[in-house]
C-alpha cells in the first residue's frame, strides 16, 4: 500500500452499478476492487448521493440500491461532515471555486486525512484542502497517479 488515504467521488460509485458503457462500468468496478484493499475512505455523502441518483434514475431497485450502499459502508472506514467542513464548504462555494457539494465532500475527505479523489467531475490534477483532484478515467490505462495509490497490489 502506498500509504496514502483517499477517496471515491459519487460518480465511481454509479458507474459501478450503472455505468454509460461497459468500459466504465468495469472501471469502475475495479477501482473500487483495488480500494478495498488500500486506505480509501468514503464520505457518508457520496454513498448518500450514489442511492439518490440510482434510484432517481431508475438504475437500480430501491432494494438493490440499499443493500449496495450498505456493502460499501460495511466495506470501507467512511466519514461524516463535520461543522468545520460545512462552514469552509460554504466559503469554497462562495468564491465559486467548486460547487457546495464538491466542497463538502472534499472538505470532509480531508478531514480524515485524504490526499487525493478519485472523481470524474472535478478538474484533473487539480487540488482543493490539498486534496489532489484525479480522474481514473482518461485513457485506456491507469494515469500514474491514480496507479500510485494502488501501488503495493
Amino acid at each position: 500500500m502506498s500509504g496514502e488515504r483517499f477517496t471515491l467521488d459519487t460518480n465511481v460509485l454509479v458507474y459501478a452499478l450503472a455505468g454509460n458503457s461497459d468500459a466504465r462500468r468495469q472501471r469502475a468496478e475495479h477501482i473500487i476492487d483495488l480500494a478495498r484493499h488500500c486506505d480509501c475512505w468514503l464520505t457518508v455523502q457520496s454513498v448518500s448521493e450514489f442511492y439518490a441518483a440510482v434510484t432517481r434514475k431508475r438504475l437500480a431497485s430501491r432494494a438493490q440500491a440499499a443493500a449496495q450502499a450498505n456493502d460499501w459502508l460495511d466495506m470501507f472506514s467512511t466519514a461524516a461532515p463535520t461543522t468545520n467542513a460545512v462552514r469552509s464548504a460554504l466559503v469554497v462555494a462562495g468564491s465559486e471555486r467548486a460547487s457546495y457539494w464538491d466542497a463538502l465532500l472534499i472538505a470532509t475527505a480531508a478531514e480524515v486525512g485524504c490526499t487525493a479523489i478519485l472523481t470524474e467531475d472535478m478538474s484533473d490534477k487539480g487540488s482543493l484542502y490539498d486534496v489532489r483532484i484525479l480522474n481514473p478515467f482518461i485513457g485506456d490505462e491507469f494515469q500514474p497517479a491514480v496507479l500510485q495509490l494502488f501501488e503495493a497490489l
